[in-house]
């Protein structure tokens, strides 16, 4: 009997996983969030999350169709995903012209110019989201429309951006009084703010199923959360510790973007380090840039800028923490 020998390129063992399934897997972790958002903040959660998930597909479908000259992409789902994520980083009351401007740069600007998916160094729906937030500063910020009046005006993370110094130089929070927040409402989505910061449990709830499907690792999330609460505890002790040393850090992971950060964003394959080590200085990055931004920068929250910092800094983190070859002591090159 013949035996046939078959020459093809790694990897020779396959796991089963797919683009398609791992993208699916995302959606479905999104879904008890948007399911909690849809009902705090009412129907128009769907609506913009609808604009925004079908724009990112047509703009794939026509790039990759017209502009780029190839077969479809649109099956992978990953630009669902885009559209999903895109919307979670949007207020409820936006313009939809605006959902759709910020879905052509995702995915023209922060993913196909750079080829499509696992070629962007970028997150392309955090692309999206910071020129959003540049063009239009207003409207990105605006928390008042179509929102419930309980939810209506600024968001936490703004009220605390109010800080100032006392006489000893001791960071004072702004209009915000901790031991006056509600955190069960924080944790259950009973807040104001964007369509993926209320959703606090189901965001969490969507982290642990992506970990039992091994879609991420705990790497990143651990690195991005547990930075920001000691970065956290450092400043309640500065202020004057007691019942801070805990309130502050609880605050700041459960407001903003924090786990919609952590959990679905900095966690793309495509834009952050590909070893343990390296994912673990990425998310220490991130927390500490984003604790820096919120605390004395111009925005209330600086996740989104945080993650697009260390996306670009990937690649110098993947150099320098490069697996050792098997059974040497080098460092593996490519």
């Amino acid at each position: 009997m013949a035996t046939r020998l078959f020459a093809a390129p790694s990897p020779h063992i396959h796991g089963g996983e797919t683009t398609r399934r791992i993208m699916l897997d995302v959606i479905l972790a999104l879904m008890p969030a948007l399911a909690v958002s849809a009902y705090v903040m009412g129907w128009r959660v769907l609506f913009i999350t609808a604009v925004a998930v079908a724009g990112c597909v047509v703009f794939e479908y026509l790039i990759s169709r017209f502009l780029l000259k190839r077969g479809s992409t649109i099956g992978d789902l990953s630009a669902i995903v885009t559209g999903l994520l895109l919307a979670f980083n949007l207020p409820v009351g936006i313009p939809w012209w605006i959902v759709l401007i910020g879905a052509l740069i995702a995915i023209g600007v922060g993913k196909m110019t750079f080829g499509g998916l696992g070629c962007n160094p970028f997150n392309p729906a955090l692309t999206g989201r910071i020129f959003l937030l540049i063009a239009y500063p207003v409207q990105m910020t605006d928390w008042t429309t179509h929102a419930p009046d309980a939810l209506s005006g600024s968001t936490m993370l703004a009220e605390v951006k109010g800080s100032t110094y006392d006489a000893a130089g001791n960071i004072v929070l702004g209009n915000m009084n901790l031991t006056n927040v509600n955190f069960m409402d924080m944790f259950s989505g009973y807040m104001n703010g964007s369509m993926g910061e209320i959703a606090a449990l189901a965001l969490i709830l969507g982290g642990l199923y992506l970990l039992w499907r091994r879609v991420i690792s705990w790497h990143i999330p651990v690195a991005v959360l547990g930075t920001m609460a000691i970065f956290a505890v450092c400043v309640a002790l500065s202020i004057g510790g007691g019942e801070l040393c805990y309130q502050l850090p609880l605050f700041h992971i459960l407001a903003g973007g924090a786990l919609l950060g952590a959990i679905f964003m900095a966690t793309d394959y495509s834009t952050s380090p590909m070893t343990h080590k390296g994912m673990l200085i990425y998310g220490v990055g991130i927390g500490l840039i984003t604790m820096i931004i919120r605390l004395w920068g111009a925005y209330p929250e600086g996740m989104s800028f945080a993650i697009f910092i260390m996306n670009a800094a990937t690649p110098l983190i993947n150099k320098y923490c490069r697996p050792k070859r098997f059974g040497t002591g080098q460092t593996a090159k490519k």
